[in-house]
């Protein structure tokens, strides 16, 4: 892909908007729009041919920051109005960034729709685990026992592990990062834009207003080392901050164990491979969550399968081929119709 940065001279200035970016000072989501902003220039894609849509929270003010063609749209319908866009305009690049609330609640139909039709989008979820923009009422993600304005006794509602989710509704690009790992988060992002189909990225933010501290024990460089997992396509999954733990499977059961003790040798770990075609094995580190497992960050599954517009434009092909254009009115007086006098 051809490098336009050098081409055209972009950086990151030319796409940052004009606009004050108003979210709450040590937002995690400043992180996510300066990586994406560091990204755009080095994808060989002219800035005219990106768009950016939303629907309705924290996240969704991203269009406005954005030096690109963009939609503040309706709450949880930004992957419909993206799809479309995408359908029609097949040769842009659609970003959608959403929330665990716009997302995965009213949203939530049109989120997994779209990722098992693997149209062309790049789905971007900012997870604080809380509404924010509504000040703090839990959201599909808050954690159990979470006390929140609306949970005042706390949440019982089991949370959605969003991974889980898109790999279930058979995502063939998922993957999760952190906003305060910038490298990780950059590489992740760049392995989304290359991907073909819907590549989804849940990114683990930070509301420092609301739910602050919940991603702590992963982002804490004293700790964090025994608290995540950094996945690796062909690698064991081993962590922990002399590089000693990792997870077997015992059967169809994950287990976390301590490389040299017991006689466990690295061998026994679990192999991660991001292109089995079936998904089970991405499903299945999906589920490692904490405590009793270390959160898992990394690709999960990048597979390659024929996008939804590919699919829609091929059947526009065949169908011309066999009946040729078509004209709308035939088509208005074909079937049943009748005159009424």
């Amino acid at each position: 892909m051809t490098d336009l940065s050098e081409i055209r001279g972009l950086s990151k200035k030319d796409f940052e908007s004009n606009q004050d970016v108003r979210w709450c000072p040590g937002c995690g989501d400043y992180a996510v729009l300066s990586q994406i902003q560091k990204l755009m220039p080095t994808l060989g894609i002219p800035r005219e041919n990106f768009v950016f849509i939303s629907g309705i929270g924290c996240s969704s003010r991203f269009p406005y920051y954005m030096e690109t063609y963009g939609m503040h749209s309706i709450h949880g319908r930004a992957p419909a109005i993206a799809g479309g866009l995408k359908l029609a305009r097949p040769e842009l690049s659609v970003w959608v960034v959403t929330g665990d609330g716009d997302a995965l609640a009213i949203g939530g139909n049109h989120f997994i729709h779209a990722i098992r039709r693997n149209i062309g989008l790049k789905i971007i979820l900012l997870n604080n685990r809380i509404y924010g923009l509504t000040k703090g009422q839990y959201s599909p993600t808050t954690e159990l026992n979470k006390k929140t304005k609306s949970t005042p006794l706390g949440n019982i509602d089991r949370p959605f592990n969003p991974i889980a989710l898109a790999l279930g509704a058979g995502a063939t690009f998922a993957a999760r990062t952190v906003d305060a790992d910038q490298a990780h988060m950059a590489g992740v992002l760049k392995r989304a834009a290359a991907h073909e189909g819907t590549a989804f990225v849940e990114v683990l933010q930070n509301c420092l207003v609301f739910n602050d501290g919940a991603y702590d024990a992963i982002t804490d460089k004293s700790v964090r080392d025994d608290a995540r997992l950094l996945l690796e396509h062909g690698k064991p999954l081993i962590f922990g901050k002399n590089r000693d733990k990792g997870v077997r499977l015992r059967g169809l059961k994950p287990e976390v164990v301590t490389v040299g003790e017991n006689d466990v040798t690295e061998a026994e770990l679990l192999m991660h491979d991001e292109t089995v075609a079936h998904g089970a094995l991405a499903f299945l580190i999906s589920q490692l969550e904490a405590p009793k497992f270390p959160v898992t960050l990394g690709v999960f599954r990048d597979v390659d399968e024929l996008g939804y517009e590919k699919r829609n434009e091929q059947l526009h092909t065949d169908t011309r081929a066999h009946r040729g254009r078509g004209e709308l009115s035939a088509l208005f007086n074909s079937g049943d119709v009748w005159t009424v006098e």
